[in-house]
């Protein structure tokens, strides 16, 4: 998978195919099916029943192992950083539009 935009994933063919042998292994039934952690899981009706059938993701699969190492302070400090560098930003283009607007003759005098 990459990543399209901040929100937007898509799929490499080795994605679909990974997805796509998943779901055949799943659905034949045959013993090459396994679980993975944040990927997929083979859950029954009443696990479903028991989430009170919310099909939510992340209630069945949870996270994959890899995500196991997230380091919240490293990753805040940089989500910090980006808003301050962003507030700063703000600033600076609110003093323009600021200056922009003073050069606009908008008072009342009225000419001819």
């Amino acid at each position: 998978m990459y990543l399209i935009n901040r929100r937007t994933k898509d799929f490499t063919e080795a994605d679909i195919a990974k997805i796509t042998e998943t779901y055949h292994h799943w659905h034949d039934k045959d013993d090459q099916y396994e679980d993975i952690p944040g990927f997929c899981k083979s859950v029954s009706l009443d696990e479903i029943r028991e989430k009170d059938y919310v099909l939510t993701p992340g209630r069945y699969i949870g996270l994959p192992e890899d995500e196991d190492d997230f380091d919240f302070a490293e990753r805040f400090g940089k989500l910090k950083a980006e808003l301050e560098e962003q507030m700063r930003e703000e600033v600076r283009l609110n003093e323009l539009i600021r200056q922009n607007l003073e050069k606009l003759d908008v008072g009342g005098d009225t000419h001819g």
